[in-house]
């Protein structure tokens, strides 16, 4: 019984992710590339629910030879936001700030962490969010953080399912820069989504 109700629990507390599958070609993928002109880095995202304080979803935004958003299960979706395989492309600033403000409502704030790393750690990371494919509901933290302890200097992170147990992690790495977003739209992301205009 209890493993039934694990199963359960995590399905709830991982509510924010579902999955995703996209057939962008790779001429599209091509196209849609942004190469960002600040370091090498790796960002995690979480969104934490603002009544519980239970992490909600995970992804991670690469800056490596392209910027891109590894956004697993996730739901932010737009018919002229370049997506593959739960890979968010050509993410400019613009981007960042829609994707990043699309998450923050008065249900849920967003954590955004960074670490500069070396240009070889971004860019295997970046390769190892592009060749993984599309994840299923509920493994967002776990597929994050399996692509982070796999790269050289993070093999001592834990591989978890659990947003806040990858978001205090990650935190206590050395170098991490911490920002919070807190918003107050509607708890429906879906509106934010309709309006948006690139």
């Amino acid at each position: 019984m209890r493993p039934i109700l694990f199963v359960i629990f995590l399905q709830i507390v991982l509510a924010g992710c579902s999955q995703n599958v996209s057939k962008m070609s790779d001429a599209a993928v091509t196209t849609a590339a942004y190469r960002h002109a600040g370091p090498a880095s790796l960002s995690l995202i979480t969104m934490i629910n603002n009544g519980s304080g239970t992490g909600a979803h995970t992804s991670l935004m690469i800056n490596a030879s392209q910027r891109v958003i590894f956004d697993p299960a996730g739901t932010v979706r737009h018919a002229r936001l370049p997506e593959k395989d739960d890979v968010l492309f050509g993410v400019t600033p613009a981007i960042e700030d829609f994707y990043v403000r699309a998450h923050a409502r008065k249900t849920h704030h967003v954590v955004i962490q960074t670490l500069e790393v070396p240009p070889d750690v971004a860019e295997l990371a970046l390769q190892k969010a592009l060749a993984h494919g599309a994840v299923y509901a509920a493994q967002c933290s776990l597929r994050t953080s399996q692509i982070l302890a796999s790269l050289p200097g993070f093999d001592h992170l834990p591989v978890v399912w659990f947003p806040n147990q990858l978001k205090n992690a990650f935190g206590r790495l050395e170098g991490v820069t911490e920002v919070t977003l807190h918003e107050y739209d509607e708890a429906d992301k879906t509106l934010a989504l309709r309006t948006y205009i690139p």
